[in-house]
């Protein structure tokens, strides 16, 4: 069993439509039983595939020690791929960590699901605080998308800081470039200067995950953007053979 953290410190950098993705892929081209776990309040994993939480304030009750996470999980429309989807009691999840005083309760939680799942897929908020540092001793490999911009570089460094503080051997980081348009010079620039990285083009068929509540792969195919996908869960894919080899 693996742990594939999606995590940035930024926001709006195409997080969730990648990590939604990935485990459709996951489900369906790799046939892995896998879970797609939401760690952000704002449920938007779950939004992308018309999932809801079977009851309120069920995913922060996945983190007390008398709960069964297995009543928090939620089946897809899609064999072999099942959601833990948020809600807004997430909010509160940093101080649940602090309280409850487990630095490894996520990996605990993710451990105590491996003879289910072959693969979790996390949907990480943006943040850098106790939630951050219990998804990286949790991980396996971290994915951290970054849109062309300053600013992104500025948070790939702010992730791989924080990874490298967390765990003495920390879990391969695989950066994506998200959204890139190459149109745009800053876009090609970034292309070219980091050409063996995964990419996640800025396509409509991406902005259709949300209206449709589909992940690109089942509605679009030979679009790009499948094919973005398709060859970052490839990457991903290989990074986990190295490490087990």
């Amino acid at each position: 069993m693996a742990v594939i953290a999606v995590y940035s410190v930024k926001g709006g950098v195409g997080k969730t439509t990648i990590a939604a993705n990935l485990a459709w892929f996951s489900a369906t081209v790799s046939c892995r039983s896998t879970l797609l776990w939401d760690l952000d309040a704002a449920g938007g994993a779950g939004f992308l595939y018309g999932v809801e939480p079977r009851r309120k304030r069920a995913s922060g009750a996945v983190f007390d020690r008398d709960f069964d996470p297995a009543q928090a999980i939620r089946r897809t429309a899609f064999d072999r791929l099942d959601l833990l989807p948020a809600d807004e009691s997430l909010r509160d999840l940093d101080n649940l960590f602090a309280r409850i005083g487990k630095r490894k309760r996520l990996a605990r939680l993710a451990q105590g699901l491996e003879g289910r799942y072959e693969r979790i897929i996390l949907d990480c908020p943006p943040v850098l605080n106790e939630i951050s540092a219990q998804v990286v001793r949790a991980a396996t490999v971290v994915i951290v998308p970054l849109p062309p911009s300053p600013l992104s570089a500025r948070a790939f460094e702010l992730v791989t800081r924080e990874i490298r503080a967390q765990t003495k051997k920390h879990p391969p980081i695989l950066p994506v470039l998200s959204m890139l348009d190459m149109r745009r010079n800053l876009h090609r620039s970034a292309r070219a200067a980091n050409p063996g990285w995964p990419v996640i083009p800025q396509a409509s068929a991406v902005e259709q995950c949300a209206v449709l509540q589909r992940p690109v792969g089942d509605f679009a195919p030979n679009s790009p953007a499948a094919r973005g996908f398709g060859q970052l869960w490839t990457a991903i894919e290989r990074k986990l053979t190295t490490r087990d080899s």
